[in-house]
Order: C-alpha cells, then structure tokens, then sequence
C-alpha cells in the first residue's frame, strides 16, 4: 500500500458515495478502496441503500427554491465559515442520507465547499439522549400532557419561533401523545414530543433551531440500540428516535414530514 492511500476517512468514504470528489481525489479513494475489500464492500453497501432509499421517497422529491447548502457550526474558537450558497439538484425526501453510525448521503448538489460534517450531527446526538433521558420516564416523562396539546404546540411554537407549529399526529400508525417539553438543544431552545403505542414502546420527536443550517436532507443515525431519523429543513432540523424497528420508525419521520410546516 502507498503512503497517499494509507489515510481515508469516513467523512472521505461518504463524500465518494455522494460523489463530492474531484477526479484526482475520487481515484485515490478508489485505489484505497482496491487495497481494503471490507471497507469496498461497506461501500458497496451503502450505494445500494441509497439507491434503495431515493427510490422509496421519490414522489417526494420536489425542488424548493429555499434549499441550499447546509452550513455546519465551526468547532469552538473557529473563525465563521463561509459557503457559498447553490441551488439543489433534487431536495426534500429524495435524498436520503443512511449508513453506519453516523451515515451519510449528502445531498446530490451541483457543486459544494470543503466537507464538514461535525455541526450537523449534534442534532442526531442530542436527540438520542433526550430520548434516554426522558423516555424512560415513568411519572415525569413531559412538562406538558397530552390533554393539552393545543397549548403545547403554542408554548412551544413561541419559543422556537414557529407561530404554526403542530403537534405531530401518529394515531394512524398506533402512536398516541404523551406530551411534550421545552428542552435545550445546542445551546437554544428546542422541542420534545414523546408518543407511545399500545404495547408502552415510545419514541420522539426532537424540533431544535438551527440558522446556520440551510438545507433539506434525510440522514439515519444508531447510537446502541437507540436509533434516529433525522433532517433540516431550513432552519429547523427534526429528528425522530426509538428503540423500535427502522422500518417504522422510517414511518414516523414521513409521517412527521408530512406535517410539519416547511
């Protein structure tokens, strides 16, 4: 193996599957990738759920004038980073970012800046301990009960500065309202809903606000047993988690999509 082809990481391997990649770049990867066959087939992999995922959510895949590059946080004391803003060649659901832990399927962009993933994947991270935090609350699991949605979604609304905020309805796939609660998200205000099914598995719904994220992207995260389906969709990125099948919990997020205002 060739000292330029000792070194790629993860970040690198899911900018070659978004093809992110200037030609030089992309050739180097391939070359490490010859040299690494589990690392080619984990690859393999995730091209094919990518496939498999854009084609699920095709009839969702309607250009919005507002998406545009999403600009993740610098690390604490970084200077500002500046992106250029670029048109979507396909937004919303059809693009679906999956793959190991943290997995990506970036958005199929025209062209893109330097990649940096860091910003963004506090938002899988924080929803999964809110999860582990509260879900498995007994007495207290929410601030606000389920019998008074509508003033939950006001309270909650006013401070995300959301004035058209609605609680998700899941009723149709066997998930009925806890409540909800203010909570912090990346230093700001952010929003919890908690649901629960017949047989007491619960999930939920994380809104948090985000202005420097600018762009609509599904993406999967898995910490453990606790799993998340998440995106940004202008300025608030949603994120729904569970320790219920994928399957499912991919439901939810469609469903919450649906509903949320965009």
């Amino acid at each position: 193996m060739t000292d330029q082809n000792q070194s790629v990481t993860e970040a690198q391997l899911h900018a070659y599957v978004d093809d992110l990649l200037e030609m030089e770049e992309r050739a180097r990867i391939e070359n490490w990738l010859a040299e690494n066959p589990e690392q080619a087939a984990k690859v393999a992999e995730w091209l094919e759920q990518n496939r498999g995922i854009k084609a699920l959510f095709a009839g969702y895949d309607n250009p919005r004038e507002a998406d545009v590059l999403m600009v993740t946080r610098p690390p604490h004391g970084a200077g500002r980073v500046q992106a250029r803003r670029l048109a979507s060649a396909a937004a919303v659901v059809g693009i679906f970012l999956l793959g190991a832990a943290t997995g990506h399927y970036g958005p199929l962009l025209v062209s893109r800046p330097e990649l940096q993933l860091a910003g963004v994947e506090t938002l899988p991270q924080e929803a999964s301990t809110a999860f582990l935090v509260y879900a498995s609350e007994v007495r207290h699991p929410v601030e606000v009960g389920a019998d008074q949605e509508a003033h939950l979604a006001t309270w909650l609304g006013k401070r995300l500065k959301v004035p058209d905020l609605k609680v998700p309805n899941l009723q149709s796939l066997g998930f009925q309202l806890v409540g909800g609660r203010l909570l912090p998200v990346d230093g700001a205000p952010g929003a919890l809903f908690m649901y629960e099914d017949g047989a007491g598995e619960r999930l939920t719904v994380m809104i948090a606000r985000n202005p420097q994220n600018k762009t609509t992207s599904f993406r999967f995260a898995t910490a453990g047993s606790v799993d998340t389906f998440y995106w940004i969709d202008g300025e608030l990125g949603y994120a729904v988690t569970g320790e219920i099948s994928r399957a499912t919990l991919r439901q939810v997020a469609e469903e919450c999509y649906r509903q949320f205002p965009s």
